[in-house]
């Protein structure tokens, strides 16, 4: 007979975070018309590419958040395998699958993405690939648990160090391979060809440090500082958790700034309206977004800077009860149905206000399009999400 535990006490920081990144995710959204655009890739003038730049660097930590917050409560696992399987598909897969579904009737051509999505999500509903991500690592859970339970600090501070380490590898590789080394796979999408290193080659893409790249990592260091941190001061907190995410910064916004000058064939230093349009196919976004991507120092440090700071909040009064909670409880929800408000508010604002300097707010025109998409989007798309999840009955199979 299968045994389950006894639920966990609710982690008050860890709704304020799943809240906070929610918001992250939308802001990240509405960034991307600033930057992609025409045959793929596109920045008008150079107040839009810098807006596009700081406000998206400035969330990149939102999806190992998300990451992060799971394992937290998930790993090790304290259901039975069965269990924990049975729960995440009725959390996870039934409304993902819902989600899918309407996306593929109301973007494009309908056939066609029914068609598709034997092999992958819609593209154009692009942030779904989360879903895919995680249910990998879920995947990965029963396996690792009892190594988990087990390990000792000094243990998982290795495996941590070695993960850290992969976090530089594309930098790496993007300083070897160029900006130009792209190949195309079944989809149509871009991605930079690997510049092979430590075992890889062309008919192998599993160099020594495949198994410990990427998001496994969030799910090892959730459980490190679940387990091993404890608790920090304020002071020891802020110490640690601002030089972190300032640097976390400084490498996701300086390594965007430095290849959207290159295309422009110029420096960062003299990057002007001059240089502009730049626009290019796809792939040159792709490239632009190099220190972006999770699996980079830079979102590691802003992600861990984070979480610190996240660790600090206690609070739940009555805000937190009537406005956090419900929004953490359809936070899954609203991240997967987000750009169906996103998409339209974005186009109006932007219509409304203009393009780039010549805008109503001139240099500022860009930053105020962004944030108020952001947090117009964000607050339509948390009403719709709580109320269909009050809907009884078929709530939970719709937001999770």
């Amino acid at each position: 007979m299968e045994q389950t535990a006894a639920p966990r006490k609710r982690e008050i920081w860890l709704d304020w975070m799943r809240v906070a990144a929610c918001l992250m995710v939308v802001v990240v959204h509405s960034a991307e018309p600033f930057y992609l655009g025409g045959d793929g890739s596109l920045v008008l003038t150079a107040a839009e590419g810098f807006w596009a730049d700081f406000f998206d660097s400035l969330v990149r930590c939102c999806v190992p958040l998300f990451v992060v917050a799971s394992a937290w409560l998930q790993f090790p696992l304290h259901y039975s395998t069965g269990e924990f399987f049975r729960r995440r598909a009725v959390r996870i897969l039934v409304p993902f699958a819902v989600w899918t579904l309407v996306y593929a009737l109301v973007w494009g051509e309908p056939v066609q993405n029914l068609k598709d999505l034997l092999l992958n999500f819609n593209y154009a509903a692009g942030h779904l690939w989360f879903v895919y991500m995680l249910v990998g690592l879920y995947l990965l859970m029963p396996l690792l648990s009892p190594w988990a339970e087990k390990v000792s600090r000094r243990e998982l501070q290795g495996y941590l160090g070695l993960w850290l380490l992969t976090t530089l590898i594309p930098y790496l590789r993007d300083a070897l391979g160029g900006p130009l080394t792209f190949t195309y796979g079944p989809s149509g999408l871009p991605r930079q060809a690997l510049y092979p290193l430590w075992g890889e080659a062309s008919w192998n893409a599993y160099g020594v440090f495949y198994y410990f790249s990427g998001f496994i990592g969030y799910l090892l260091l959730g459980l490190y500082l679940r387990r091993f941190l404890g608790e920090l001061s304020l002071r020891k907190t802020l110490a640690i958790a601002v030089p972190a995410y300032l640097l976390g910064f400084s490498l996701t916004f300086g390594g965007f700034l430095r290849r959207l000058a290159q295309s422009a064939g110029t420096t960062v230093k003299a990057l002007q309206d001059g240089a502009f349009p730049v626009s290019g196919p796809v792939d040159m976004a792709v490239w632009w977004e190099t220190t972006w991507c999770n699996d980079t120092l830079g979102v590691v440090l802003m992600t861990l800077a984070c979480i610190l700071l996240f660790r600090k909040i206690k609070s739940e009064g009555g805000f937190y009860q009537k406005v956090v909670l419900p929004l953490s409880r359809a936070g899954y929800g609203m991240y997967l149905c987000h750009l169906l408000i996103l998409v339209p508010l974005s186009g109006a604002v932007r219509g409304s206000l203009g393009i780039g300097e010549d805008g109503q707010l001139g240099l500022w025109t860009a930053a105020v399009e962004i944030l108020l998409s952001a947090l117009g989007a964000f607050i339509l798309t948390a009403c719709v999400s709580v109320l269909m999840q009050r809907i009884p009955k078929i709530g939970k199979y719709l937001m999770g």
